[in-house]
């Protein structure tokens, strides 16, 4: 029987999708674990590939091609990712049954049962492969999410969700549990959210995970919001922004007082350009504070406060401890209530420079949101410098991506304008999405007097964004169009970040 080997192990996604074929079937898991091995698929030339964690012996070499009736050829892999494969593949056999647990029954299971299961050696290494996948491939979150058959792993890439594997749901409670031990979390607790933190060494680097868990029909989802405190702080000119607003917004946040606010939905970039500004600021003359949930850059130089609930430390209460510290420069992660606002305002009012942020779909959005919440118009009107609405968009991968005709509704949106937009193929260099990286898109509103005074009398958000465009603004879509223009985006994928319109 001729045996082979080669040094280019598979990719750990490759070998979970082996770990759940047919070929691995055939052999029991036990088997399996117990030579770490893998059956991948058959080559070109009619010999059986199998990953391995180590050369086999002679006996397994003999064994496999006695089943297979076919020359075997060894690909070297990690150990711990063989096993981590094997176990995300859902398989019903006596040696499954004796981890198998009751996961959406009445009955809750010993506490004990559920320590041991989480501290098994192939359950750490699924979660920690899981981890190192996830922040190898850029992700953002993790989502762990129970369902009817398995637990479903998908990670959050470009800001859109993309499944990835799946664990077996004899694993589910033991795979929930392990993340909820290394959060500090209450393994006990599987009927309310629980939200904790974790920092581990992922790949030599440093990496903070922002743990939260919601107990669904099916069991306990988890996400895991990925956080690495070793990436640099952002600059204003590597965002993206046109010249333009870029100007503009430098000579906003360069005044010595009032309110300026980035605002977008989640996963829109709000903070990391907050984080830009703060690094522009940041000089020996100033003294800067934040308060954030969590904090998801550290700069030198800059006084950081965490939100902590359990303590008492909400945005509110910080946000008054951090005004008897003398603070020139003031950021506050998110105006989520009245308070917040209210205390946000007045420090504008006394000379202090406040950043912030808002969910509002748009920049004039941001003065509805405040009356909203409580606060006067004529306070809005007083203390707001300017509102930068932003979304993130998909660049289209450059190796893959082709040219096409427009439709005939896609001109009448645009207006006639002639143009070739370009269609988002796949390609191995972009996992198949068409897409790599992302990119913002920006509104900026800056109110002038004829602007705060109709802020005082109520005027409506649409007469207020029809008299900024007059001065000057230019819509995210219409932003988020020139990028289609320039093909480095889709149409698609401007619908998907700001929405169906007559664009």
């Amino acid at each position: 029987m001729t045996v082979m080997t080669e040094d280019a192990p598979p990719p750990a996604r490759d070998l979970r999708d082996a770990a759940a074929g047919v070929l691995a079937r055939r052999l029991s898991p036990r088997y399996l674990e117990e030579h770490t091995l893998l059956p991948l698929g058959v080559d070109d030339d009619g010999a059986l590939v199998v990953a391995v964690g180590a050369p086999p012996d002679a006996t397994v070499l003999d064994e496999l091609g006695r089943l297979y009736e076919r020359p075997i050829r060894f690909v070297e892999h990690a150990i711990g990712e063989i096993q981590a494969a094997l176990l995300t593949a859902e398989r019903e056999s006596p040696a499954d049954a004796a981890l198998a647990i009751n996961v959406d029954g009445d009955e809750d299971e010993p506490l004990d049962d559920l320590r041991a299961l989480a501290e098994q050696e192939p359950v750490i290494r699924l979660v920690n492969v899981t981890l190192l996948d996830a922040l190898r491939a850029g992700a953002s979150d993790v989502h762990f999410e129970p369902l009817a058959a398995d637990l479903r792993v998908r990670y959050r890439l470009d800001g859109v969700l993309r499944e990835m594997t799946r664990v077996g749901r004899q694993y589910q409670a033991a795979v929930v549990s392990r993340i909820k031990i290394m959060a500090g979390l209450d393994i006990a607790e599987r009927r309310r959210p629980q939200d904790g933190r974790i920092r581990l060494k992922l790949a030599g680097r440093e990496v903070d995970l922002r743990v939260s868990t919601l107990p669904g029909l099916h069991g306990e989802g988890i996400v895991l919001r990925l956080l690495d405190p070793g990436v640099s702080t952002p600059e204003l000119a590597s965002l993206g922004m046109p010249d333009g607003v870029r100007s503009q917004f430098e000579k906003l946040i360069g005044r010595t007082g009032g309110l300026m606010l980035v605002t977008g939905p989640t996963g829109s970039g709000k903070t990391t350009t907050l984080y830009a500004a703060l690094a522009r600021l940041n000089t020996q003359a100033v003294k800067i504070v934040t308060v954030e949930d969590p904090i998801e850059y550290r700069i030198d130089g800059v006084t950081q406060v965490p939100v902590n609930v359990r303590a008492g430390m909400n945005f509110a209460s910080a946000l008054r401890s951090i005004l008897r510290h003398d603070p020139d420069i003031i950021m506050v992660g998110e105006l989520r209530d009245a308070e917040t606002a209210t205390i946000a305002i007045q420090a504008a009012l006394t000379g202090h420079l406040v950043l912030s942020t808002l969910h509002t779909t748009d920049a004039v959005g941001a003065v509805t949101r405040l009356v909203d919440m409580g606060v006067d118009p004529f306070l809005v009107a007083a203390t707001l410098q300017g509102a930068l609405a932003q979304r993130l968009v998909r660049l289209l991968c450059d190796t893959c991506a082709a040219r096409r005709d427009p439709t005939v509704l896609e001109m009448k949106r645009w207006g006639g304008v002639p143009m070739r937009p370009r269609v988002a193929r796949g390609c191995e260099s972009c996992a198949g999405t068409g897409y790599r990286g992302r990119r913002g898109i920006y509104e900026l509103f800056v109110p002038d007097e004829a602007l705060r005074a109709a802020i005082v009398a109520g005027t409506s958000p649409d007469v207020m964004r029809t008299h900024a465009i007059t001065n000057g603004t230019v819509l995210l879509r219409e932003e988020g169009f020139r990028l289609v223009r320039e093909g480095l985006t889709t149409p698609e994928e401007l619908v998907r970040a700001v929405g169906e319109s007559d664009t």
